[in-house]
């Protein structure tokens, strides 16, 4: 089925068009069959690295909704971004601190740790006077609640000895704060040690230093002396505590992740009680293409269930401190209940988003009376998105809920009844132009008299944007993703009539098993009509027309079958010539 077609314009006015929204559906399930993890958002994946510019020493948050992270900017400013996702890519970005002209923390500004300590944000980063030997450590503070707001410079953060530290960050343990960093035992830079020190509050170390590893290990020495142990993160899980260290020249390609572990009932200033790994967690894969993994920072997923871990690494043995962008991928727990990273992640690698993505709480959006407000997104290109809305609505009679994007109506949607403490979800598709919008649920005008079209915004849980990028997706060919500023996103996946030319889905999640419509944003630009093979969970497949567009133009296939309810794989391929994929929306009429 052909849907029309769609000519997005390079640029627009922010503004939006009325539509009303179709293909509303009430799915239920209980509140108990939420908390089993049965629906938990609509999956996707992405692909490393999470943005593309350099991010070395990437130190990344997830709070409230969204991920922030800060990293090396040049070494002249400390910038943090924000984003909905663990992908950085469409992330809002701003240098919220210049340090003054003159200081001995004016220059080199190394590693900015953000972390959110007892209701505050601060940042922790090295810095010097332009002389490598004055890296001192130093803390800002947020003036609010905004990590993208004002900060205050609070001074530097040190132990009686004052010797060069960088790398540092606060760990807590059993309600006691602790400041942990690289640092020499003396003058000289021969080594960089792990230190560790009490502190009273999150600026202010209370007592002396002790250090708890030196670089001695073979792996650890590569490319010195110096000899390295930096980048200190930490790690936490089921009342245990990890540090885990970057070792070997951060220059070099052989640059690793070694690990600390502080045994169960552990004493965090005793050094004896810390293990040390013999060999590192993660390093260097050169089948993968991946050179330097390191210095790096942990991130729950947004359901706090599964564990992150976000490191730089470049692409060539030769990069040096060149060309470092910031990776992420899933951590394993073993029997030991030690983490295990697994290998790093070659580029072209589908990686399923973390637990939760993608699913944007009404606990973090803001009420203002009729009003439900789950803050800005962004559009590359003016597009159709698929909403999905969970909602509860006990109020016993259907209820209208408006959809706005900044000051304009750009839909209505139904809600139907539904019983008490089940969850019910609603499809439909919103239009988005080209830039950012605040997108609000509104209560609508037809819910009577009775008061409770007014309270039918308590019974919002969420909504989510089901769209799947194609250029997230995985790749039967090598190569095979093209930049496209006329896509959705940030590119394309090319089709060709070649044998292993496909792209696959996966994982699609949907609320409950039942027949959905697949809309596929294609572009054709040849001559006539070309078509693939699209199958659902490797069944027989269907094959979609597609009438020739012209180049960067795209057209809309709908699909209309059968998903079951938990991991779907979507799979296109066996495409009669080249065709340009730009994304996947999945939305529903009625469920059998």
């Amino acid at each position: 089925m052909l849907r029309r077609r769609k000519i997005y314009m390079a640029a627009l006015i922010l503004g939006i068009a009325v539509i009303v929204i179709v293909g509303v559906i009430a799915m239920r399930q209980t509140d108990s069959s939420i908390a089993e993890g049965m629906y938990n958002g609509h999956g996707g994946t992405f692909k490393n690295p999470l943005i593309d510019m350099d991010t070395p020493d990437p130190s990344v948050v997830y709070k409230d909704g969204y991920y922030y992270m800060t990293f090396t900017h040049h070494g002249t400013d400390i910038m943090v971004m924000k984003s909905r996702t663990i992908d950085f890519k469409q992330a809002e970005k701003k240098v919220v601190w210049y340090p003054p002209i003159g200081t001995m923390y004016s220059a080199n500004l190394w590693a900015p740790e953000i972390q959110y300590i007892r209701d505050k944000w601060y940042i922790y980063f090295a810095a010097d006077d332009g002389n490598n030997e004055n890296h001192r450590m130093y803390a800002l503070e947020a003036v609010g609640d905004d990590p993208l707001g004002e900060y205050e410079f609070k001074g530097q953060i040190t132990d009686e000895t004052n010797k060069w530290a960088i790398d540092g960050l606060v760990m807590e343990h059993e309600e006691q704060l602790y400041f942990v960093w690289s640092g020499w035992e003396g003058d000289e830079n021969i080594r960089q040690n792990t230190y560790i020190a009490p502190m009273s509050d999150p600026l202010t170390i209370s007592g002396p230093r002790v250090m708890l590893s030196s670089p001695d290990q073979d792996w650890e020495m590569a490319g010195g002396p110096p000899y390295i142990q930096e980048g200190q993160a930490i790690l936490y899980r089921e009342g245990r505590v990890f540090i885990v260290y970057s070792g070997a020249g951060s220059w070099t390609p052989f640059y690793s992740l070694g690990l600390l572990a502080l045994k169960e009932g552990g004493d965090p200033l005793r050094p004896e009680d810390w293990q040390r790994s013999a060999e590192p967690l993660l390093t260097m894969d050169e089948e993968a293409g991946v050179y330097g993994p390191g210095h790096n920072s942990f991130v729950k997923s947004p359901d706090g269930t599964e564990d992150w871990i976000v490191y730089h690494g470049t692409t060539s043995p030769s990069d040096g401190w060149n060309n470092r962008k910031a990776r992420a991928q899933r951590i394993a727990w073993n029997e030991q209940g030690l983490p295990e990273f697994g290998k790093p992640l070659p580029l072209e690698t589908a990686i399923p988003l973390p637990s939760g993505s993608g699913v944007y709480q009404a606990k973090h959006a803001e009420r203002d009376e009729d009003r439900l407000s789950f803050g800005r997104f962004t559009a590359a290109v003016p597009a159709e998105m698929p909403l999905l809305v969970h909602y509860k609505n006990e109020t016993g009679a259907s209820r209208t809920l408006e959809v706005w994007v900044d000051d304009s109506q750009a839909g209505s949607i139904e809600l139907p009844a539904t019983a008490p403490n089940e969850i019910s979800y609603a499809y439909g598709r919103i239009p988005l132009v080209a830039g950012t919008g605040e997108l609000a649920l509104r209560t609508g005008g037809n819910g009577g008299t009775d008061g409770a079209s007014a309270d039918i915004l308590d019974g919002i849980q969420a909504i989510e944007l089901t769209r799947y990028e194609a250029e997230s997706a995985s790749s039967g060919l090598r190569d095979a993703v093209n930049t496209d500023l006329s896509a959705s996103g940030e590119g394309v996946i090319k089709l060709t009539n070649e044998q292993d030319s496909s792209v696959s889905f996966r994982p699609v999640y949907v609320p409950k098993q039942g027949e959905y419509r697949l809309i596929l944003g294609v572009s054709n630009p040849g001559d006539g009509e070309r078509s693939f093979e699209l199958r659902v969970n490797g069944g027989k497949g269907a094959r979609l027309k597609i009438p020739a567009t012209g180049r960067n133009v795209f057209t809309e296939v709908v699909f209309e079958g059968k998903l079951q309810r938990g991991d779907n794989e979507i799979t296109i391929e066996g495409a009669s010539g080249d065709l340009s994929l730009d994304y996947m929306d999945i939305i529903a009429d009625s469920i059998s």
